[in-house]
């Protein structure tokens, strides 16, 4: 039996979904910007491109936290007004991040944008990764509010 100091690795998921009274095309543009996230996304300092390609698969970009901090995330799956798959290659405590941003047009014109992601952490505790996942759900959801605030202007 595991004691409550050791470390192993963990998986886990998080998954944070928003309406937004915007048109699923509109809200389409502005998450498909996938270097505009200083715009929506909480403490992103800047993103910048590290592939010529801008959009879909293969594109990939470099984020900097307001902590100078830093991310990498490559576009690994692309489906056209609907949704895309990254996965960050260097920057957080994971052995492995996978993360789709879809949207999803209702009625009233209305869109539904889900955000999940999996993760395996590298050698952590359980109470840290816990911590990690309470953290990126708070992440997540506080970008999709600002996101939401932002198109719904």
């Amino acid at each position: 039996m595991a004691k409550l100091g050791d470390k192993s690795f963990h998986t886990g998921t998080v998954k944070k979904t928003i309406s937004i009274k915007a048109s699923k095309d509109r809200v389409w543009r502005k998450i498909s910007d996938i270097a505009g996230l200083p715009t929506w996304v909480v403490d992103v300092k800047k993103t910048v491109y590290l592939s010529k390609k801008r959009r879909g698969i293969g594109a990939i970009r470099l984020i900097t936290f307001e902590d100078d901090s830093q991310i990498e995330e490559h576009i690994v799956a692309w489906q056209n007004g609907e949704s895309f798959t990254y996965i960050a290659t260097e920057g957080l405590p994971l052995r492995a991040y996978v993360a789709t941003i879809s949207v999803k047009a209702k009625p009233k014109k209305t869109a539904e944008l889900t955000w999940k992601s999996y993760f395996n952490s590298k050698k952590m505790s359980e109470k840290e990764f816990a911590d990690f996942l309470a953290f990126m759900g708070s992440f997540y959801e506080a970008s999709l509010v600002n996101l939401k605030i932002l198109l719904e202007r």
